[in-house]
């Protein structure tokens, strides 16, 4: 069954406490004696948005001589784009348009121009659940129904399809933003991480036996949210994703990386520093570009040995709000990791900007960018601004149209320290679209003022170190943690201890 976007699917579930697994033994040589039912996919494997390119999707389709290598079609927004592209913008590409006022029928124009763009779920894993679904990944004459529900999305068991998901455009994106709703706010849906849920397998080709699961982390059942059975729709993913992408499957594991997402190393003899992203090292070409971003007391000196072991990644060459101008002309605000595009050349000079500061980019320099909200002549505060509410007090970052609030002084001590507030009247603040809270970014360090647990930030995760000896051998510093309220702490979901 697959429940459309944010919209809770109310079920009786009975808890009985089974086995976690127990088939026939007819049935059990059929199964991968591999697969575990509680733990089909990791939550980094489901939110690895950074697992391909557009070019890596449009390389694996011609692989699979899957019809999709050819396939062009309207996206969600009514766009004539490639399969490949519309897999690409829905897991890289996509918007929340949360609190956002749009038209009746809006155009992507509209909404990159009002909503945030936001990354969801890992493209493997949308070509896994593709295939898994309509068979369309390794189909070269698929039918029309095959494509125009391709994920399977509105389609609940024994019942007829919502006609208002039809078309592949709106399948893939559609899915994509469900996943990332399950990952984000477990809470608002059914099967959640560490209960006992019994499955019945009524479509099971392998076993229809009755059996006990129980979810041992947020991926695991957010495809049982999806799809509330084991055979033959989980166990699917499970064997679609060992079969497409072996180096990642949950039970073969990878090489472990000693530094998490986020850290800053650097050897004693070199002044070179390094950001380990995605599992990777990417050298600041400048320290312009480190400083923008990081404080000097995050570096983290290490082995030469430690740094050769990860493989290098793309240059971190732009310091943090560059401006940039491509080939094709458009010119780009680099504001973290978005690349905010401006409307018109007209729109840049009326702002105030000066075309000296441009820089020159290559499109491939700028890959790592996601696409952000575009800057329009009506824009305000487009670099940010902090500006706080002199009824309430509370103060807001401000930054192209949007204000995120800040949930705790200790933002303006560190993260905004030494930057001027704007003091001003709550009708100025309600002309701004509210978003969600700032955080503090990967590399930072955290600990709750009631609890003495450490935290690494590291992929808009919370990590808690399991000792002190751990946190100090890896050559953290205990100056370099902020206290923060549990409020603050809350906002990050809980990732995997750092051991």
């Amino acid at each position: 069954m697959k429940t459309p976007y944010l919209v809770i699917n109310y079920l009786i579930l009975i808890f009985v406490i089974l086995p976690f697994f127990s088939v026939p033994t007819k049935a059990q040589s059929l199964i991968d004696p591999d697969f575990d039912p509680n733990n089909i996919i990791s939550d980094d494997e489901i939110l690895n948005t950074d697992s391909m390119t557009l070019v890596d999707i449009q390389n694996f389709l011609q692989k699979n001589n899957s019809y999709l290598a050819n396939y062009i079609t309207a996206n969600s927004n009514g766009i004539m784009k490639t399969a490949a592209e519309i897999i690409y913008d829905a897991t890289n590409r996509n918007f929340d348009c949360d609190g956002v006022i749009l038209s009746e029928t809006p155009t992507e124009e509209e909404k990159r121009l009002k909503c945030r763009t936001i990354k969801t779920i890992s493209p493997k894993f949308m070509l896994v659940l593709i295939q898994k679904e309509s068979s369309l990944i390794e189909n070269s004459n698929p039918t029309q129904n095959n494509l125009d529900w391709a994920t399977g999305y509105g389609c609940p068991d024994n019942w007829a399809c919502n006609p208002y998901y039809k078309g592949f455009g709106k399948q893939i994106n559609s899915a994509a933003l469900q996943f990332r709703a399950y990952m984000k706010e477990p809470q608002n849906y059914n099967y959640k991480a560490g209960q006992a849920y019994t499955f019945t397998n009524p479509y099971g080709t392998i076993s229809q036996e009755k059996m006990t699961v129980i979810p041992q982390n947020q991926a695991t059942a957010a495809l049982y949210n999806y799809t509330p059975h084991v055979f033959n729709g989980n166990y699917n993913v499970y064997r679609l994703f060992k079969r497409y992408f072996p180096e990642e499957t949950n039970n073969v594991p990878s090489q472990p990386k000693l530094y998490p997402d986020g850290s800053l190393l650097k050897t004693a003899d070199n002044p070179g520093i390094w950001l380990i992203e995605g599992g990777v090292k990417r050298p600041f070409l400048n320290y312009a570009s480190f400083i923008s971003r990081f404080s000097p007391n995050q570096i983290i000196i290490t082995k030469p040995e430690i740094l050769a072991a990860y493989p290098q990644g793309e240059n971190i060459k732009f310091p943090d709000y560059s401006l940039v101008q491509t080939p094709n002309e458009t010119i780009y605000l680099l504001v973290g990791k978005e690349k905010r595009p401006f409307d018109s050349l007209e729109t840049f000079k009326r702002i105030g900007f000066n075309a000296d500061e441009i820089e020159a980019a290559s499109i491939s320099e700028l890959d790592g960018y996601i696409i952000g909200n575009a800057i329009t002549a009506t824009s305000t505060y487009v670099t940010g601004a902090l500006l706080q509410d002199i009824t309430t007090g509370g103060v807001y970052y401000v930054e192209n149209g949007t204000k995120a609030p800040l949930l705790d002084k200790a933002f303006l001590t560190t993260k905004y320290k030494g930057e001027d507030i704007i003091k001003v009247n709550p009708e100025i603040l309600e002309k701004y679209v509210k978003i969600d809270p700032i955080l503090f970014p990967d590399g930072t360090l955290l600990k709750s003022n009631s609890f003495p647990a450490v935290y690494l930030i590291s992929n808009g995760k919370k990590r808690v170190f399991v000792n002190g000896e751990i946190f100090k051998s890896l050559g953290y510093s205990d100056a370099n943690i902020i206290t923060v309220s549990s409020q603050v702490l809350y906002q990050y979901p809980l990732g995997e201890a750092i051991q």
